[in-house]
C-alpha cells in the first residue's frame, strides 16, 4: 500500500520472508550492514507512495517513516536481526537520510563545522574541518548508490549528468556549491565535491574575529564598496573569495538595484532589490546553452545599479569590464589567481578570448580604467584564511598597469602547533580613492595608513 488520501501510512501485508542479514558490530560500515539497509529501504519503498513525499510536512513525514520502519523490523524477515537500541537508531536514521536527504552525506550537511565534502568514488568521503582535510568513516554501498544521490542533486536544479554530459555544476537547497564529474572522464568512478556555505552568511565582524583582517582594513573595505569603486577579488581555491564577496555586498545601499550572475547560484545577498541570474548548460541535443557572457550582456538592459559576477572565467570578462567602464560603478567580481599581478594578467588573457582585434596596450588601458581595487585572499598552511593584500590600480606606465599596495599581511613564523604567526601592516601610502571617500561623505582616519602600526596575530 501507500500513503492514503488523508496522508497517513496504511499497514501493508507482510512480504515473503527475506534472508536474515546480521548487523555489523563495528562503527565502520560493512557489506552486511549495507545489505540489511538496502533490504529494509526496498521494503519501505514498497509501502510508500513517493509522489506524496513533497506534499507532507517534514516533521510529519519523519514521524510516519519511523512508525513504518518499526513495523518493517517486526516482519518475519527482519525481526530476528540482532540489533541493540543504538544500532537500531542508527539504521533508522540512515534509511531516513536515504528517503528524505542525500544518504551518507546528510550528517555532514548538518555539521556547520564542515566546509567541504569530497567524495572520491563510493568508498572514500573526505571532509574539511577548520581548513584541514580528514577521511570520514562513511561510504556509499557502491558507485550505483553514489550515482543515485548525484542524480537527486542535479535533477533538483534542472541539470543532467550522463555520458554525453559527464560534468556538471549544481547547488543544494542551502546554497552549497556542487561539482560532479563521472566516467568516462573520471576513471575510477563518480567524483562529487560540495563546497558548503554557512546558513547565516558571515559578517564583517566575523572576519575580524577570525583574524582574516583587522578592524581598520574592514573600515577601508566598507568605504570601498560604499564609494562605488570597482573591485576584483583574487585568490586560490578555497581562499574565501566568495565569502568576502558576500561580506562586501552587505555594504551596497538597499536603494540600489543589484544583478548577480553565477554559474551555480551561491551568493547570499541580504538586500531586497536583487535579481539573481544563473547560466544554463546545453541540452542533450547541444542546444539552449546560456553563458555568463550572455547574461552580462542581458543584464545591461535590466537597469542595474551594480553588477556582481560570481567569478569571471572567460569571455564574459570583456563585457564585465565594459559595464564597469560605462556607468555601472561599484561592480564586484572574483577571479582565480595567486597575486594581484597574476589576477590582472589572467584578466587580460580572458579579454583576449573574446576574439576582438584589440592591441595588448589598449587592452591593459581598458582594464586599468575599469578596475580601481584588487583584493587578494589566501588560505594559509594552517588552514586559516586571510585578506593578504589590497592594491589600488593607479593607471599605466608605458604599457604596464601600475599599482600601489595599501596594506599586506606578512608571515613571520610557524609555531609548535603549526599555526601561522604574522602581522598586518599598512604601507604608508595614502590611496587615491580616499578622495572618493570624501565625496561620498565616508569618514576615514588618516592615521590608519601609518606604517609604524603593526597588527600581530
Amino acid at each position: 500500500m501507500f500513503f492514503n488520501s488523508k496522508k497517513t501510512i496504511e499497514e501493508a501485508p507482510s512480504p515473503p520472508s527475506r534472508p536474515v542479514v546480521e548487523a555489523p558490530t563495528a562503527r565502520k560500515v560493512s557489506d552486511d550492514y549495507f545489505q540489511l539497509k538496502s533490504n529494509i529501504h526496498s521494503r519501505l519503498l514498497d509501502l510508500v507512495d513517493l509522489t506524496l513525499l513533497d506534499s507532507l510536512e517534514r516533521s510529519v513525514l519523519k514521524s510516519q517513516i519511523r512508525t513504518l520502519l518499526g513495523r518493517i523490523m517486526d516482519e518475519n524477515g527482519f525481526k530476528k536481526v540482532p540489533l541493540n537500541l543504538s544500532e537500531r537508531e542508527r539504521l533508522f536514521q540512515d534509511i531516513e537520510d536515504e528517503v528524505l536527504g542525500l544518504g551518507p552525506l546528510e550528517p555532514y550537511l548538518k555539521d556547520d563545522t564542515i566546509a567541504d565534502i569530497l567524495v572520491n568514488t563510493h568508498n572514500q568521503i573526505y571532509v574539511e574541518r577548520f581548513g584541514k582535510l580528514e577521511l570520514s568513516e562513511s561510504s556509499f554501498k557502491d558507485n550505483s548508490h553514489l550515482m543515485k544521490i548525484i542524480d537527486k542533486i542535479v535533477s533538483s536544479v534542472g541539470r543532467r549528468i550522463d555520458e554525453s554530459s559527464p560534468m556538471v555544476d549544481a547547488r543544494l537547497a542551502d546554497g552549497s556549491r556542487v561539482n560532479v564529474i563521472i566516467p568516462p572522464l573520471a576513471l575510477d568512478g563518480p567524483i562529487l565535491s560540495i563546497r558548503r556555505f554557512g546558513r547565516d552568511p558571515l559578517m564583517l565582524e566575523d572576519l575580524i574575529m577570525l583574524r582574516a583582517m583587522t578592524p581598520e582594513i574592514g573600515e577601508i573595505l566598507k568605504g570601498i564598496v560604499r564609494s562605488r569603486l570597482n573591485v576584483l577579488i583574487s585568490g586560490g581555491t578555497g581562499s574565501g573569495k566568495t565569502t568576502l564577496l558576500n561580506v562586501l555586498s552587505q555594504f551596497v545601499p538597499v536603494s540600489e538595484r543589484v544583478i548577480t550572475i553565477e554559474d551555480a547560484a551561491e551568493l547570499q545577498l541580504k538586500q531586497d532589490h536583487v535579481v539573481r541570474l544563473e547560466t544554463r548548460p546545453s541540452n542533450i541535443e547541444g542546444r539552449g546553452e546560456v553563458t555568463a557572457r550572455d547574461l552580462v550582456r542581458n543584464s545591461l538592459r535590466m537597469r542595474p545599479d551594480r553588477i556582481i559576477v560570481g567569478e569571471v572565467r572567460g569571455q564574459e570578462a570583456f563585457d564585465m569590464l565594459q559595464a564597469m567602464n560605462t556607468g555601472h560603478d561599484g561592480s564586484l567580481t572574483t577571479i582565480h589567481a595567486n597575486s594581484p599581478r597574476d589576477a590582472l594578467m589572467r584578466l587580460e588573457s580572458m579579454v583576449s578570448m573574446a576574439n576582438l582585434d584589440i592591441s595588448s596596450d589598449f587592452m591593459r588601458r581598458f582594464i586599468s580604467s575599469a578596475i580601481q581595487v584588487v583584493i587578494q585572499t589566501a588560505r594559509l598552511t594552517d588552514g586559516t584564511r586571510k585578506v593578504t593584500s589590497i592594491q589600488e590600480i593607479t593607471g599605466m606606465e608605458g604599457n604596464v598597469i601600475t599599482t600601489q599596495e595599501i596594506f599586506a599581511f606578512t608571515t613571520k613564523s610557524i609555531d609548535n602547533d603549526g599555526k601561522i604567526r604574522g602581522f598586518f601592516r599598512f604601507s604608508g601610502v595614502r590611496p587615491r580613492f580616499v578622495e572618493k571617500f570624501t565625496q561620498y561623505g565616508i569618514p576615514i582616519d588618516q592615521k590608519i595608513f601609518n606604517p609604524d602600526k603593526i597588527h600581530e596575530i
